[in-house]
């Protein structure tokens, strides 16, 4: 079975094309350093059950108390993805026991959540924008973890992540393909983190994603877009907790290939949870899928109806930084850079913010090559990004500066930017103390045209035949001035000596 082309959003089965069609539901740790409804500190890296408050541990009599912090987090969140900030929203108890839930229920928002609807502009791989409906986003608390590795016969709880503040961010079913839904879940992370109320560390787990993956015949898409009506769309099964890009896709497609598989063998797909195994690259299913009923949902008596204040909102709005959507445009109007230099820019808020700072008064586009080309690589060839960055972006500043002046060539720039990063001083200290400068003296240039011209009368000759053979004379002059010759007076002087 294979994909009728990239990017397609038909798969080609044995018996026909079948459309895939995915809602996701993203889980960010809120950016706090107390937890929902307790005082325990929230972080990475702390001894087993070390940040535990008598509250996480689900102690009898043990009151929760809503964090202010949390509920600030979700309204700029909700702001953020341009959804509807509800003014009054209610906590839930979901009951089900697991031994890392020492309560027995997780409090959530089922009925009344904080943030309704909303909607995220999302740029494709080949620079178009697809709209995704947010369906809405609702403040719960995280449960404890269970580690199997220590013992042969035991399993230990660590309950330093129990009560941890979450936002459930819940997508529409309008994600189409495994791009969309990677280049879709990378804008979420990217507006979370521009927020400030997420810090999108995939690897720690603060942003995980569940994938509902459904098929269905082509065209039937369109009929549910049309009415609204779900029976046009397929049975939909649920990927929990996938915590990479690259494991999304993966799951994605594999899950959308089992499902029409079994559709074209005269089966019907059950409606599950499943787990993506990387190693052996596919879904294993978790456990049948439970309706709501089944967790048995009722307000948390504890905790009263959230209603918040009108000035208390237009406050939070009024605090919101530039986004990436406004930084893109502007990025766009203000230095005359191309959308998809403006979407790269953007995709880290420490990588817009270095190039502005690099770019004033000087050739937007070169210094955006910069940034994200020899910049970019260097950092992640050292397993960092932008936020870790510690090159001043006055270095690249001067480093194009240079190139503008004509003091250095762009492919000397290479050598000194090695310098630059190796950390022997700024552009210019490093010209001069490798003696890097551009040649632009035309007598030492003409001195070494004629020198070659001299040693090579067939090819001078050959060259009136052949102008392209020019190429070998400017790389021969390059060698013999180190590479320092200004290339354009290289070429004017060759033309000129051999009558071009």
């Amino acid at each position: 079975m294979t994909d009728t082309a990239t990017n397609s959003k038909l798969i080609q089965g044995r018996t026909g094309p079948w459309e895939i069609v995915m809602g996701l539901e993203i889980h960010a740790q809120v950016a706090s350093n107390a937890k929902l409804f307790s005082g325990a500190a929230v972080g990475f890296g702390a001894g087993p059950n070390e940040q535990v408050s008598l509250v996480d541990a689900g102690f009898p009599g043990m009151l929760p108390t809503l964090n202010k912090h949390c509920v600030e987090q979700a309204v700029r969140t909700g702001l953020g993805l341009n959804a509807q900030i509800n003014r009054k929203s209610q906590f839930d108890r979901k009951n089900y026991f697991y031994p890392d839930l020492p309560t027995g229920y997780q409090i959530s928002q089922l009925y009344f959540p904080i943030v309704g609807e909303g909607v995220v502009e999302v740029e494709a791989e080949d620079g178009s924008f697809f709209n995704v409906g947010i369906e809405r986003l609702h403040l719960e608390q995280d449960a404890g973890k269970l580690i199997h590795d220590l013992s042969p016969t035991e399993s230990y709880v660590d309950l330093n992540r129990a009560g941890t503040a979450l936002m459930e961010i819940v997508s529409r079913p309008d994600i189409r393909s495994p791009e969309e839904a990677v280049a879709y879940v990378k804008k979420i992370r990217t507006i979370l983190i521009y927020l400030g109320t997420c810090d999108g560390d995939m690897e720690k787990g603060n942003l995980r994603a569940d994938v509902n993956v459904s098929v269905c015949r082509e065209g039937q898409y369109a009929k549910y877009k049309a009415t609204g009506d779900f029976s046009h769309l397929g049975t939909r099964c649920e990927i929990k907790n996938v915590n990479s890009f690259r494991f999304i896709s993966q799951a994605i497609n594999y899950e959308a290939r089992r499902q029409i598989e079994i559709l074209e063998d005269g089966g019907k797909i059950d409606q599950e949870t499943r787990l993506y195994d990387p190693t052996a690259g596919e879904t294993r299913s978790m456990r049948s899928k439970e309706e709501a009923m089944d967790y048995r949902y009722f307000p948390d008596p504890d905790l009263l109806p959230l209603e918040l204040e009108q000035a208390w909102i237009d406050d939070i709005k009024a605090s919101l930084p530039e986004l990436p959507d406004e930084k893109r445009r502007r990025l766009m109007a203000d230095y005359g850079l191309s959308q998809y230099d403006a979407v790269v820019l953007i995709s880290e808020q420490a990588k817009a913010d270095f190039f502005e700072a690099a770019a004033k008064g000087r050739d937007a586009k070169l210094v955006s090559n910069w940034v994200t080309n020899e910049v970019s690589a260097r950092l992640a060839a050292d397993g960092r990004d932008f936020s870790e960055n510690t090159l001043p972006a006055a270095h690249v500043a001067q480093l194009v500066e240079l190139i503008e002046t004509n003091v250095i060539s762009s492919k000397i720039a290479k050598e000194v930017f090695d310098h630059v990063w190796n950390g022997e001083g700024s552009p210019a200290e490093v010209v001069e103390k490798h003696g890097l400068k551009q040649v632009t003296d035309t007598g030492a240039i003409e001195k070494a045209v004629d020198e070659i011209i001299a040693a090579n009368p067939d090819k001078a000759a050959a060259v009136a035949e052949k102008p392209q053979a020019i190429g070998w004379f400017v790389g021969q002059v390059m060698k013999a001035t180190g590479g320092k010759a200004n290339p354009a007076a290289v070429n004017d002087i060759l033309k000129a000596r051999l009558g071009l």
